[in-house]
């Protein structure tokens, strides 16, 4: 089989079964190690029967809904690649611009402080909680989450960058509690689908991604409560909390801050698709 006919072979195959057509491109470029300039210019190269095997093994793969980055164990954020599993939520797009507003509202906030504590709580994969330490070496970074198995794919992916991050096992902000920790910042991007949400999401996130990184019981809004319950322990009295949110939850969330906290100055900010996706808090 030549590369152009595994392509070709793929790309019907995926689309026979709706799924994502550039898929077989994919996976065969991160097999063959080679850029989509490479691989388009060897179209006539024979696979080998090893690659081949692979290749149609993890196109199976695919058409059974097994999102392209568990097979591949990585997905690019914030230019950066992180190791994932279905241990921990694959990483979108629009949770960088939550990192990117962080680091803004960060410098304009703290302009004088030489030390920032923050920490991301439910951290899964690491991917904002070693962002953010790698984008601003000011920052004292710790994370949180409630599984286990979440914390070893995030310290693999902090380790790999050598990234200073400490990593703490417990449910939201309870450890910080318990210790008597005050932080600057808190990030997070909690669960935030509903129940009913759930049950309408594509096989390829509802079969495979986990289930207690994307829901939050009828609402969708329960984590966010549970924030509000546990912030005022932890906030320093100048800080920035800062959440990601499901469409149309933005005024919501805003809400319950500006309940938990009157004086803060509190936005929701669309991403670059033109959703409310980021909820800011800033307490003086």
């Amino acid at each position: 089989m030549k590369i152009y006919e595994a392509l070709t072979w793929a790309s019907s195959f995926l689309k026979q079964n709706n799924r994502d057509e550039n898929g077989g491109e994919i996976l065969l470029r991160h097999q063959l190690k080679m850029s989509r300039a490479q691989l388009l210019s060897n179209m006539q190269e024979e696979l080998s029967e090893n690659h081949r095997k692979v290749f149609v093994f993890d196109v199976h793969k695919l058409v059974a809904g097994v999102p392209v980055q568990y097979i591949l164990g990585f997905e690019e954020f914030y230019g950066r690649q992180f190791f994932v599993n279905d241990e921990v939520l694959i990483p979108r797009p629009e949770t960088e611009e939550l990192v990117e507003g962080v680091l803004q509202r960060i410098e304009d906030l703290f302009q004088s402080k030489e030390s920032v504590s923050l920490v991301d709580v439910g951290t899964g994969s690491g991917a904002i909680a070693v962002s953010l330490a790698l984008e601003n070496s000011r920052l004292q970074v710790s994370a949180t989450d409630i599984a286990g198995e979440s914390l070893e794919v995030a310290k693999d992916n902090a380790h790999k960058y050598d990234a200073a991050v400490e990593f703490v096992h417990g449910d939201l902000l309870l450890p910080l509690i318990e210790q008597g920790i005050k932080v600057d910042v808190v990030v997070s991007n909690p669960p935030y689908i509903t129940e009913t949400e759930f049950e309408e999401l594509s096989t390829v996130v509802k079969d495979f991604e986990p289930y207690r990184a994307l829901v939050s019981g009828n609402s969708g809004l329960e984590f966010y409560e549970r924030f509000m319950e546990e912030l005022p322990q932890v906030l320093n009295e100048r800080a920035l909390v800062a959440f990601e949110v499901g469409l149309g939850q933005g005024e919501a969330v805003k809400e319950l801050l500006q309940r938990t906290f009157p004086q803060a100055d509190v936005q929701v900010i669309n991403d670059i698709n033109g959703k409310d996706r980021m909820v800011y808090g800033i307490i003086r």
